[in-house]
């Protein structure tokens, strides 16, 4: 290996760790509790090595919103070794998975929701990993309902992710197994609802 692939790999070792501190702190302390020194201390490096990486606190905020973006994306990634079906119930349970269940994960998730309610930048980025999740939950459902409408599709997406959301905040509260189980099963009720014939519509399924 290369010194220069060597020097890649640090760099970019570096600079995750600076960003998972910056998260680690945001989960425990929400946004008054980091500053660039606080993430130095926290992820133990130079001060000047996360001024390198990142302008200021703002700009770590904006890295912390695209990694649980591009996270909540791993969770709708398709599967090509499984039939399409499957692949979409593997999808709605993977919101269980116990490392999405963590006071750190889901601490850290409610505090960036609030700061996207709180500031126009970051709901903006927000907004756009919002779409971006949508689509990939639209995808699977389409793939296992092909009769059904892409608007039909992300219809059914949005009424999914209000109770795959409902999951994430109630669990902060303490982790109910068995209604975390009824909301998995209503996200499939909703998923595989049946297309009506002659119509590509979305099912009335919606939670009120």
């Amino acid at each position: 290996m290369g010194t220069n692939a060597v020097n890649s790999g640090e760099q970019v070792d570096r600079q995750s760790r600076i960003l998972e501190a910056a998260m680690d702190l945001l989960s425990r302390h929400g946004i008054a509790g980091v500053s660039m020194r606080s993430v130095a201390r926290e992820a133990g490096v130079a001060l000047g090595l996360v001024n390198y990486y990142y302008d200021d606190k703002t700009t770590l905020i904006r890295a912390a919103l695209r990694r649980v973006d591009e996270h909540d994306l791993l969770l709708v990634a398709p599967d090509p070794s499984l039939p399409p079906d499957e692949q979409l119930r593997k999808a709605l349970r993977r919101v269980a998975a116990k490392d999405l269940l963590t006071t750190r994960y889901l601490s850290l998730r409610l505090h960036l929701w609030a700061l996207a309610q709180a500031d126009e930048d970051y709901a903006q980025i927000n907004a756009v990993a919002f779409d971006r999740y949508i689509d990939g939950v639209a995808a699977l459902v389409s793939a296992a309902q092909p009769a059904l409408s892409w608007e039909a599709c992300r219809d059914r997406a949005a009424d999914i992710v209000v109770i795959q959301n409902g999951v994430w905040l109630t669990a902060l509260l303490g982790v109910d197994t068995a209604a975390i189980q009824r909301s998995i099963e209503r996200t499939e009720q909703i998923a595989f609802a049946p297309v009506h014939d002659g119509s590509t519509g979305s099912a009335e399924l919606r939670p009120h």
